[in-house]
């Protein structure tokens, strides 16, 4: 399951500005890639993790924040169009799954 987390933060003041770079730090420690400057992506083994991401995103929006945040599978990320003016497109993979012995 994929998670995509889309943001608009105030960053008017300095502090806002300190508490928006924060919050993209924080988001890219939880292993997020950055797609557009609010638009960060990260892939979850299921459901039940990709909950847990959103509600430790929930606990960490800047005050006067506004966070969407979109769930959706391998086979609608698939689908998605990405365009790039210098070239290829770029998108992160999903990571390899994990073998158990």
């Amino acid at each position: 399951m994929w998670v995509m987390t889309l943001f608009d933060l105030p960053v008017v003041t300095s502090e806002e500005r300190r508490r928006a770079a924060k919050f993209r730090e924080f988001l890219l420690d939880q292993g997020f890639c950055m797609m557009q400057l609010s638009c960060y992506l990260k892939f979850t083994a299921g459901k039940e993790q990709a909950e847990a991401v959103a509600s430790r995103i929930a606990e960490n929006i800047p005050l006067g924040g506004k966070v969407d945040i979109i769930f959706f599978t391998d086979r609608q990320y698939e689908a998605i169009k990405s365009f790039r003016a210098s070239g290829e497109p770029t998108r992160p993979n999903r990571p390899d799954q994990l073998l158990l012995f």
